[in-house]
């Protein structure tokens, strides 16, 4: 019996070769010179008049023709496209990530959004900040954040003070060479927040998303892999169109 996923794989096929088909047979049928006939004799007045063969030209384009083979080719598109829809409505599976069913009878369209959904959450928890490694961080309760141990600092301020080289004679001025120092005058007491997330949180947060992600495609084989009951409904769709 034909499973879903073989429906699917041919699906893509049996579309581009109707496409194409319809393409050419609305070519055809626009060729007004390839729908027109024609065949005449000629006959003189007496029989020393010219003789002239018959001339004609065949219909090499039937408009009914076409809309038959229209119909056969277009047929199979919806026959195919008729079973591959009704299959989703009743192929489903679950979910499974370590023994635990996160979503229960999945139908295909939805763990195809879950696919695409998942790349997304993927992107975003991988770009989530993270806490500086160079610094010891723990939760800090008061501001739901993460703090580090307080650090002390001395703030310094700069002083000019002046050194005497030379002191001053009866002839000479004293020598004097002006300097800064910096002298302490207090300190301060830092502790840094942050509302980052530990190394190891993000990494756990990535391993849920890759792991759901494979059960999802698990769960997407094991849908697909349902068996399906063949659609007829083109040959009815097209005997009232064209018949």
């Amino acid at each position: 019996m034909t499973k879903l996923n073989q429906i699917i794989a041919v699906e893509k096929g049996v579309k581009s070769k109707s496409f194409a088909d319809l393409t050419q047979a609305h070519h055809d049928v626009q060729k007004t010179a390839l729908l027109a006939g024609i065949s005449r004799t000629y006959q003189p007045k007496d029989e020393e008049g010219d003789q002239f063969p018959p001339e004609s030209t065949r219909v090499q384009v039937k408009a009914e023709d076409v809309l038959r083979s229209t119909a056969t080719t277009l047929t199979r598109l919806f026959d195919v496209t008729a079973t591959k829809d009704w299959a989703n409505c009743t192929a489903k599976a679950d979910v499974v990530v370590d023994g635990d069913v996160i979503v229960e009878g999945a139908p295909v369209s939805y763990l195809l959004f879950l696919e695409k959904q998942l790349v997304d959450l993927h992107t975003f928890v991988k770009k989530l900040p993270v806490l500086d490694a160079s610094e010891a961080w723990s939760r800090d309760e008061s501001t739901d954040s993460w703090r580090t141990e307080p650090t002390r600092t001395i703030r310094t301020r700069k002083v000019m003070r002046n050194h005497v080289k030379a002191e001053a004679t009866e002839k000479h001025p004293a020598q004097v060479e002006v300097y800064t120092e910096d002298v302490a005058v207090g300190y301060w007491t830092t502790v840094k927040f942050s509302g980052a997330l530990p190394a190891k949180r993000v990494n756990d947060l990535l391993e849920r998303v890759e792991k759901l992600q494979q059960a999802v495609k698990y769960a997407r084989e094991e849908a697909n892999g349902a068996e399906v009951s063949d659609r007829r409904v083109g040959g009815k769709v097209f005997g009232y169109l064209f018949g």
